[in-house]
């Protein structure tokens, strides 16, 4: 776990707190997203994705929340709708919104390198 915080810590503007929540947050609609055995092998290969869901910050309110409600309520749901959690999310930790587009390639390639080609392709279906 602590390899992936140092690794986004290195690469955007984020502290270690900042690091963890955004992580935490990508990796929790992952969870949301995937079923059981998808997730299962996501998770093998990210060792301490739990810690790191664990300090997502609550799915709550804004803005963001918001339209990720809306989004849901007229059809424009899933991808839409988690995105847009995300972003609140990112909002809740102090981060610009649009730091999800930066975290995703960084983690996307981190989850390559630890298991392969086949986890990070199920990592990106939800976050893409």
């Amino acid at each position: 776990m602590m390899e992936l915080i140092q690794h986004l810590t290195s690469n955007l503007e984020v502290d270690e707190s900042q690091a963890k929540g955004g992580a935490g947050l990508i990796f929790q609609l992952a969870q949301q997203q995937l079923g059981d055995s998808e997730f299962a092998q996501v998770a093998s290969a990210i060792p301490g994705i739990g810690d790191l869901i664990g300090e997502a910050p609550a799915a709550g309110g804004g803005l963001a929340g918001a339209i990720g409600g809306l989004a849901g309520a007229f059809g424009g749901g899933g991808k839409v709708a988690s995105l847009a959690a995300l972003a609140g999310g990112f909002g809740q930790l102090g981060l610009n919104p649009t730091m999800v587009s930066q975290f995703v390639p960084l983690i996307l390639s981190f989850v390559q390198d630890k298991g392969g080609d086949g986890v990070k392709d199920i990592l990106a279906q939800v976050l893409k």
